[in-house]
């Protein structure tokens, strides 16, 4: 009986001993508590926030070939405006311009620059996601990412929207047009526009922790053995490093210690010449 139990326990401790093993040779998986993000610390990198500076560059760009286009686009919702027998109300939403191309816009040249102006407002909207996805936000941004979400609305009322100086879009319609029809979808763009640069005025003067995606010099600090990581930030200045015992410095002159040495005259035999 004393042999059967020594024959059990041996297995199981034979058993217990190979897993132990077999868990020893699997590798164990730790994140590295430099990786760990901050919950206020937005996940923003400066390269983020320069591709978001040149889409609104390309949005810009290609508002400016509309505007080339301000004639082609009033005449444009005039004859959508006749056609919905809609003459008395003002264009004072994009919905209301998008129902303009939908159902009464006939001429191939009305739809082109109509689908330009519905284009640029839905880029100006995916940048308000944008904006609002790459970081919390202070007061002051939070204000004109809201302002600039409102106007891109579809059902928001423009129609007390003027454009003033330095844009002259306003300036380019008669008195009529500007009062009581267009004033208000033709200042909408470069309202927005305004806002969205405002805005990104205002995020590149925070804090460089805020815009940054995990902060390097934490993880070199809190992950041991870890290789020495770069502190200077991008556009940062190396420090320039003391020149090594023995090494000669950059301007030719030999280190400290072998200048007297260098200074003595050649050996002379005594009491001849050389």
């Amino acid at each position: 009986a004393k042999g059967v139990s020594l024959a059990v326990h041996g297995l199981g401790a034979g058993s217990v001993l190979r897993s132990c093993v077999d868990a020893a040779d699997q590798p164990v998986r730790v994140r590295p508590q430099g990786l760990t993000r901050h919950p206020h610390r937005a996940p923003v990198s400066a390269r983020d926030m320069n591709e978001l500076k040149e889409t609104l560059r390309g949005v810009e760009q290609r508002y400016k070939l509309f505007q080339q286009q301000q004639f082609t686009f009033i005449s444009a919702l005039e004859h959508c405006r006749e056609d919905a027998h809609d003459k008395t109300r003002p264009v004072s939403s994009i919905g209301q311009v998008q129902d303009y191309m939908d159902h009464h816009c006939h001429n191939s040249t009305s739809r082109r620059v109509l689908r330009m102006f519905l284009d640029i407002c839905a880029e100006l909207s995916g940048l308000c996601q944008h904006f609002e996805a790459l970081h919390t936000g202070t007061p002051a941004t939070n204000t004109l990412l809201e302002k600039c979400k409102t106007l891109v609305s579809q059902s928001n009322d423009l129609s007390n929207l003027r454009a003033k100086y330095p844009h002259d879009v306003v300036n380019h319609l008669s008195c009529d047009e500007a009062k009581n029809h267009y004033g208000g979808v033709v200042s909408l763009i470069p309202l927005v526009l305004d806002l969205m640069k405002e805005w990104v005025a205002h995020s590149e003067k925070l804090p460089r922790k805020v815009l940054q995606h995990v902060s390097e010099p934490q993880e070199c600090q809190e992950a041991p053995g870890a290789a020495a990581c770069p502190r200077q930030g991008t556009g940062a200045r190396p420090r320039p490093r003391k020149p090594k015992c023995g090494q000669l410095s950059r301007d030719g002159r030999s280190p400290r210690g072998k200048d007297k040495a260098s200074s003595k005259p050649p050996w002379r035999p005594s009491g001849g010449k050389l």
